[in-house]
């Protein structure tokens, strides 16, 4: 049996989990339309919008409205996905096409956003294989899917909050850019002396979660195998893994998007380069 596989499950014990976690009844929908609700209207009271003047208050209505609707379609999905390995893929090759398409946008509106994939990629498919060859994950819907989509969205948050600070520094500060290439700094480099520090900053909520994980919070991975029955340690071990392999996956997804940044593959406005020497 895989290290990562959940103890084995009698239907009683799993409908048992479920019903002490949330039970799934009409006050359930009561509760999260109101949560819903409260949540648009304190944004909508404090106008919370990003630089472009996009108020956040619809974005929150929208968000959870679609996580509605996607997560029913996914819940009646999974099972027929995961019958076969080709659906299995295909599967995963969708999370991974609309992880690069939301990470992408929330970067920039321009054409540069497909370069998204790349950090996401080089972050999530080494662990993935990894995982794969050594037999920790078997090539099984029940565990790679769940598996891949944690790293894929670790790698997501990571992309889009590295790649906008870097892009808002680079905005905010573009004189002490200029005047490092004015110095005889090359662009890229000017580029990351400025952008380094913002764009860390995105590795700051991965590492809160795992410094604080069991003092603080218990996160979803432990508490779930626990009401599915499974053992103490093996919920711990398994949610450590998370934790570890998040944190490997978001530092190269904000080192690789940093990169991009620098070197100008991934940009908000057309670069403006300083005149040479010779055309002075």
């Amino acid at each position: 049996m895989s290290a990562l596989a959940a103890a084995p499950v009698t239907a009683a014990t799993a409908s048992a989990g479920s019903a002490t976690l949330l039970p799934v009844n009409p006050v359930l929908g009561i509760v999260l339309g109101v949560l819903l609700l409260t949540a648009v209207a304190v944004a909508a009271r404090a106008h919370l919008a990003d630089r472009r003047d996009h108020l956040y208050a619809r974005a929150i209505a929208v968000a959870g409205l679609r996580a509605a609707v996607q997560l029913a379609a996914v819940s009646y999905l999974i099972g027929w996905v995961v019958r076969a390995l080709p659906t299995l893929l295909a599967f995963v090759a969708v999370m991974f096409a609309v992880a690069v398409r939301t990470a992408g946008r929330r970067i920039t509106d321009n054409h540069t956003w497909w370069w998204a994939a790349v950090p996401i990629g080089v972050g999530v498919v080494p662990v993935i294989a990894v995982l794969l060859l050594t037999g920790l994950v078997p090539l099984k819907g029940v565990a790679l899917i769940p598996i891949t989509g944690i790293l894929i969205g670790g790698a997501l948050t990571a992309t889009v909050l590295g790649g906008r600070r870097a892009l808002d520094e680079l905005t905010s500060r573009h004189g002490e850019v200029e005047a490092g290439m004015a110095l005889g700094l090359p662009d890229r480099d000017a580029r990351l002396e400025i952008a380094r520090p913002a764009a860390s900053d995105a590795l700051l909520p991965g590492l809160d979660q795992t410094r604080t994980v069991g003092l603080v919070t218990l996160p979803g991975a432990f508490v779930g195998m626990l009401l599915g029955g499974a053992s103490p340690v093996m919920a711990g071990a398994v949610q450590l893994f998370v934790l570890v392999a998040l944190m490997a996956v978001q530092a190269v997804a904000v080192s690789v998007v940093l990169e991009l940044v620098a070197r100008g593959r991934l940009h908000r406005a057309r670069r403006v380069s300083l005149p040479s020497a010779e055309g002075e």
